[in-house]
């Protein structure tokens, strides 16, 4: 437990039989379950995930955010859940800064802003930082949210992100859950986190098809939740 608080960490995986053991590895000792969620690997990442310990369930839909939503289903009763790439291109040590400010009730979500130069060279391809950066700055214009980054690693009280009722399937889930978060009256925040190049291609910003569908989905959130009323919890909600 992380000052008191029952935190499962959700890794969606798809082909990541080179990475998912030390991501495993990394991850620090006070969190209390490690659910992988295989999203039809056709390689032995599922035999490595058990292996390293971590519990795997399979989720044959593909799509991220169907990953993510299975991986919620099966936690079960836990007061924070958070989220990490099965690439280790996140570290996945840096869990306990992104965690311990909603186990001590500073925020509800919190999320990993990635730090994109290592060595003075960046760590992810150019078109994929300048594309986070231009959806971070749509939604602060849309929706006045001032944002950073729509990194893969965060973590949100449960009772919080029930709040939410997620809906994405794939590519816009973190920014779904960052602007639904906004205009809910949430507390966000952002927290420094380490990056690196990940292991093996990826599915999303390795391929020009991927790339476009992010950021078409991003902008699809940014646009379609306009609309929707902005709240604000009091104190005896989450």
């Amino acid at each position: 437990m992380i000052n008191g608080q029952h935190t499962t960490v959700i890794i969606p995986v798809l082909n990541e039989e080179l990475s998912i053991v030390p991501v495993i590895r990394d991850i620090p000792d006070d969190v209390d379950r490690i659910l992988v969620v295989d999203n039809g690997s056709s390689d032995r990442t599922r035999e490595r995930a058990l292996a390293a310990g971590a519990e795997v369930v399979c989720e044959p839909r593909k799509g991220y955010g169907n990953a993510c939503l299975t991986g919620i289903g099966a936690a079960g009763c836990t007061d924070i859940i958070a989220f990490i790439d099965g690439d280790y291109s996140d570290y996945p040590a840096d869990l306990t800064s992104v965690l311990e400010p909603l186990a001590q009730g500073r925020c509800d979500l919190s999320i990993g802003c990635r730090q994109f130069v290592a060595d003075g060279k960046p760590v992810l391809p150019r078109h994929q930082i300048w594309g986070n950066r231009l959806s971070c700055f749509l939604i602060g214009i849309i929706h006045g949210a001032r944002w950073n980054d729509l990194g893969p690693m965060r973590g949100i009280r449960r009772s919080c992100l029930e709040r939410l009722n997620m809906q994405d399937r794939n590519f816009g889930w973190t920014a779904e859950m960052q602007i639904k978060a906004f205009r809910s009256g949430l507390r966000v925040l952002e927290i420094p986190v380490r990056y690196r190049k990940r292991t093996g291609q990826s599915k999303i910003s390795g391929t020009l098809k991927g790339s476009v569908l992010a950021g078409c989905k991003i902008l699809y959130w940014t646009l379609r939740l306009v609309s929707t009323r902005k709240t604000v919890f009091t104190d005896g909600d989450p």
